[in-house]
């Protein structure tokens, strides 16, 4: 829960534009493989229930913080957004506050995906692709002719 909290603390931090440095002290010797492959544990059981289309970003982010070039401060970010969408816990809920409690998850989504966009890659998007196509079944798209 200690990763969790700093994770999403640093996410925090970046949009705000705060200085993340002795944040990241604290997970520069985390096991990232280990996170990532715990993260699909979590991230498949949600998937199924929000749809295919709010899966594909997370997906996106997944396979971008899999990738060996992905430095430890993007790791983080794609974590925190990743578990700060799918778990129930938020700074603002909304269950209470209605839409600002969705535009916090957006608002992370959004930041991170600005700092990751160049690295989603052609390889990246067939592996969500393929992921995709294994959760939900083919997607087909018509063809006009």
């Amino acid at each position: 829960m200690i990763l969790i909290t700093t994770c999403i603390l640093i996410l925090a931090y970046m949009v705000m534009g705060k200085d993340v440095k002795p944040l990241l002290e604290r997970v520069k010797n985390v096991d990232w493989r280990g996170k990532i492959n715990a993260l699909m544990d979590k991230l498949r059981p949600w998937a199924l229930k929000a749809g295919r289309a709010a899966t594909r970003p997370l997906l996106q982010f997944y396979y971008v913080m899999d990738d060996d070039n992905t430095s430890t401060l993007d790791r983080v970010l794609i974590y925190a957004a990743i578990i700060y969408t799918i778990l129930p816990m938020d700074f603002i809920p909304s269950v209470i506050y209605k839409f600002l409690g969705i535009l916090d998850d957006g608002v992370a989504m959004l930041y991170v995906y600005k700092k990751i966009k160049d690295k989603i890659t052609p390889e990246i998007n067939a592996k969500v692709e393929e992921t995709l196509n294994e959760w939900f079944g083919v997607e087909y798209e018509l063809i006009e002719g």
